[in-house]
């Protein structure tokens, strides 16, 4: 059965290119300009992978990731023009998967869009066929199997790449991981982006976890050499 991926971008010539690639790469490919339009396909139909750009009049793509992110974990790479390395972040800032740079070239395109469903993949492949499994700390806890996570008994919301970093560090307790170790642990060797992505995914992890935990010092930096998980 063919993947389907949703493409919301207001660029129409962009579009093309973009249908036009996945296309010859074997997936079933579904179109908008539109992004409120492009949203609501998204909020109501079964999609394997979803194309956003990140700039759209009318609702843009930061808050259509958002909307999305908070019903779905589909996976979503931003499609940017904007060169600045923050502006490109704001989309994993938000639940984005990964990005891909306007003007991209074919290869670039279909790397992303490939690494990104494996990845999703192989969490979902996890999920259905691990037996229960709970990690457990005086105030967090993990369900491996659920995917769920708690911090001092109240629910969290994760992005697949938050929790499996979170998971990472947690059953590795006091080992200190380097950036490129998350990567390889949890993307793949096949990461095409910067390994400075894994300091904002962890800054938002943080985040999410002291708006429940202030005082939480858990999640540690070693300056210079990466980061750990300790009780």
């Amino acid at each position: 059965m063919k993947k389907k991926a949703l493409i919301i971008e207001d660029d129409k010539s962009v579009s093309q290119l973009i249908r036009l690639y996945l296309s010859d790469s074997g997936y079933e490919v579904v179109e908008f300009n539109d992004g409120m339009k492009g949203q609501d396909y998204a909020l109501s139909n079964n999609i394997d992978i979803i194309l956003l750009d990140l700039n759209l009049p009318g609702i843009d793509g930061i808050e259509i990731c958002k909307n999305i992110r908070n019903v779905s974990t589909v996976p979503i790479i931003m499609v940017t023009a904007r060169v600045d390395e923050t502006d490109k972040l704001k989309g994993l800032d938000i639940g984005a998967d990964d990005y891909v740079a306007k003007p991209f070239s074919p290869r670039e395109l279909m790397s992303r869009v490939n690494a990104v469903l494996r990845r999703s993949e192989k969490n979902e492949i996890q999920k259905t066929n691990s037996y229960p499994k709970i990690l457990r700390t005086e105030y967090f806890e993990i369900d491996v199997s659920a995917h769920k996570v708690m911090v001092k008994n109240q629910p969290i919301k994760l992005t697949p790449t938050e929790f499996n970093i979170l998971k990472l560090l947690m059953e590795n307790e006091g080992r200190i991981f380097s950036r490129e170790q998350i990567i390889n642990e949890v993307f793949g060797y096949d990461f095409e982006g910067y390994n400075r992505n894994i300091d904002t995914h962890i800054s938002n992890l943080r985040k999410k976890i002291e708006n429940i935990y202030p005082q939480q010092h858990n999640l540690e930096s070693i300056y210079g050499v990466g980061y750990k998980f300790e009780k």
